[in-house]
C-alpha cells in the first residue's frame, strides 16, 4: 500500500473517531440533562405536592378539630363523636407524613411535641389537680402530657368507652389548650415548608444548587428514599412487634399506640400510605412525578415489585381482624402476616431501591 493512500485512510479513521466520540458525548450531555430535568421534576412534585400538601391538610384537620373542642360541653355525645372524627381526621396526614420525618419536623422537635407515646398519666393528672389556669404555654414543658395521645386519652378514656357525661371542666380546660396546642404545631410544620415560610422545600427543588442543604440530586433523593425505609422499619420492627411480642413473646397491649381510639390498624395502613404517596408521586387525588418515574426508565421490574410490595402491605393490614387489640391475641397469625409483608417492603427498599438510588 502506498505511502499516500496509507495517509488518506489513516485521516478518514481520525476523522470518524473524532465525530463518533463527539457524539457520544452529545449524547452523554444530553441524557445527563435529561436525567436532571426528570429527577428536579421528582424532587419539586414530591416537597411541595406531596410532603407540603400533606402537611396542610393536616393543619386544616387540627383547625376543625380545635373548633370542635371549642364547642363541646359536658354531656354532649353527638359533640363528643364530631371530636372523635376530627381527631381522625387530623390523625390520618399526620401518619401519612411519617413516610418523611426530616426537615422542620425533626429539627423544630415537632414530632415528639405532637406524637409521643405513651402518654404520662402521672403528668396529666398533676396537671388537672393543680388549680392552675390549664393554657396552651403550660402544655410546652412535657411532650408526653400534650399532643394526639393526651388527646385521645381523654376522649376516648383509658378504656375507649369514655361518655360524654364523664367529662369534667377540668378535662374540657386541658383538651381545648392541648388541641390549641397541637394546631399550633401543625402550622409550624406546614409553614416551615412553603415559600413564605421556611421555605424548606427549597432545599429539594434546588438540590444540588447554591442554597440547598442537599449538595446532589442524589443526595436529596436518598434521603427521600431512607425516610420510607425508616417508617416501613418502625412499623414492621416497633409498632407491630412490641404489641405482638414484647411481653416474652406474647400480647403487650399496653405498648399499642392508639390503642384508646383503636385507630392502630388505620396508623398502620396510612404509614404504608405514606411510602405510596412518594413513591407514586400523588396525593389527595393529585398525581405527579414521584420516584416511579426515576425507576421504571431504567428497571421496570423493580418498579413492578415496589409497587406490589406496598399494596401487598396495606391490604395484610387492612386485612387483620377486629381491633388491633384484639387480634394481637385472637388473630395473631393475620397480625404475624401483615408484619412479614411490612418487612419485606422494607427489604426492598434498602436492597434494591437504595442501592438503585445511590448508583444515579
Amino acid at each position: 500500500m502506498s505511502n499516500s493512500i496509507k495517509s488518506i485512510l489513516t485521516l478518514a479513521f481520525m476523522t470518524t473517531l473524532f465525530v463518533s466520540c463527539s457524539d457520544s458525548n452529545d449524547d452523554s450531555n444530553n441524557d445527563d440533562a435529561i436525567n436532571e430535568a426528570l429527577n428536579q421534576e421528582v424532587l419539586t412534585n414530591l416537597s411541595v405536592s406531596v410532603i407540603t400538601e400533606t402537611y396542610h391538610s393536616m393543619n386544616t384537620n387540627a383547625i376543625a378539630l380545635k373548633e370542635a373542642v371549642a364547642s363541646l360541653t359536658i354531656g354532649d355525645e353527638t359533640g363528643l363523636q364530631a371530636v372523635k372524627e376530627a381527631w381522625q381526621g387530623t390523625r390520618a396526614p399526620w401518619e401519612q407524613s411519617e413516610g418523611f420525618l426530616y426537615g422542620p419536623v425533626d429539627t423544630e422537635g415537632i414530632d415528639p411535641a405532637i406524637d409521643s407515646w405513651p402518654v404520662d398519666v402521672n403528668a396529666i393528672n398533676g396537671i388537672l389537680n393543680s388549680g392552675d389556669p390549664i393554657t396552651e404555654s403550660l402544655l410546652e414543658s412535657n411532650n408526653e402530657a400534650r399532643g394526639f395521645h393526651t388527646i385521645e386519652y381523654f376522649v376516648w378514656g383509658i378504656d375507649g368507652d369514655k361518655a360524654a357525661s364523664e367529662l369534667t371542666e377540668r378535662e374540657l380546660e386541658y383538651l381545648v389548650a392541648a388541641t390549641e396546642n397541637l394546631q399550633s404545631k401543625t402550622a409550624q410544620l406546614y409553614n416551615g415548608w412553603i415559600a413564605s415560610g421556611g421555605n424548606f422545600a427549597n432545599n429539594f427543588i434546588n438540590a444540588g444548587q447554591s442554597g440547598s442543604i442537599y449538595t446532589s440530586q442524589k443526595g436529596a433523593l436518598q434521603e427521600i428514599v431512607e425516610g420510607l425505609s425508616i417508617i416501613a422499619d418502625e412499623v414492621g420492627n416497633g409498632k407491630i412487634e412490641e404489641p405482638l411480642n414484647g411481653n416474652n413473646g406474647g400480647a403487650k397491649p399496653e405498648a399499642e399506640e392508639s390503642r384508646f381510639s383503636n385507630n392502630s390498624k388505620l396508623d398502620f395502613a396510612n404509614n404504608m400510605r405514606s411510602i405510596q404517596n412518594v413513591y407514586l408521586g400523588d396525593y389527595n387525588g393529585v398525581s405527579g412525578y414521584g420516584i416511579t418515574n426515576i425507576v421504571a426508565g431504567e428497571n421496570s421490574s423493580l418498579d413492578t415489585q415496589i409497587k406490589d410490595a406496598i399494596a401487598d402491605a396495606v391490604e395484610a393490614i387492612e386485612n387483620i381482624p377486629g381491633t388491633f387489640t384484639e387480634a394481637i391475641y385472637d388473630s395473631r397469625n393475620a397480625v404475624e402476616l401483615a408484619q412479614e409483608k411490612v418487612l419485606e417492603l422494607q427489604n426492598l427498599l434498602d436492597s434494591q431501591l437504595l442501592p438503585f438510588i445511590g448508583n444515579l
